[in-house]
């Protein structure tokens, strides 16, 4: 198997605008300000705008699928031929691995921070408990998300050259080359005497 341009420019281009997306989930994170109520004593909490949980579930959705398609070409390294045995193998298990691991992270950190960007706090307290605050989102789990987007993004390219390195042995498989063994070859020469 040869390594596909176009699939290397799907795969890219999925896990860079999961990247920028992710970027945006964090700067776009939901802040509140408490706001007392006009009928009681209550006060609650006013939400900003709730724009990086979309960001950052889209963000899920296109590294799951960038995930899915890559796997899907290689058949997860676990079906179909084996490879050829080597470092290219090795390689590709290693990379395989990486890709997975920050993969997972990413998808943890978007689906945990789009979660808790999505949740709001009501009510604060009875009796004017001003210490209290509003639940928001901490710096860093999107930017988090978005580091291990990029290291799965190089994970995948890596894992994919190296699969397809260690299913050839590095070379094309060419038909109809070689030495022409099977089929017979006349010389003249022996026929002149």
């Amino acid at each position: 198997m040869a390594v596909s341009v176009s699939l290397m420019a799907i795969i890219i281009s999925l896990h860079l605008i999961a990247f920028v997306l992710a970027v945006g989930s964090e700067r776009r994170r939901s802040t509140a300000k408490v706001v007392p109520d006009e009928y009681d004593e209550r006060t609650y909490c006013v939400y900003s705008t709730d724009a990086s949980t979309v960001y950052g579930l889209t963000a899920f959705g296109l590294l799951l699928i960038s995930q899915t398609v890559l796997n899907g070409v290689t058949k997860c390294l676990c079906f179909g031929r084996g490879l050829i045995g080597g470092g290219s193998t090795t390689c590709a298990v290693f990379f395989f691995i990486f890709s997975w691991v920050s993969f997972l992270g990413a998808e943890a950190c978007l689906l945990a921070g789009s979660a808790k960007n999505a949740y709001h706090t009501k009510y604060r307290g009875v009796f004017g408990g001003q210490d209290l605050s509003c639940a928001t989102l901490r710096k860093g789990v999107f930017a988090a998300g978005a580091a291990l987007s990029l290291l799965s993004l190089l994970g995948s390219i890596l894992y994919y050259w190296a699969h397809s390195r260690a299913d050839t042995g590095g070379w094309e498989k060419h038909r109809s080359e070689g030495l022409g063994m099977t089929q017979q070859q006349q010389n003249n020469e022996f026929g002149k005497l």
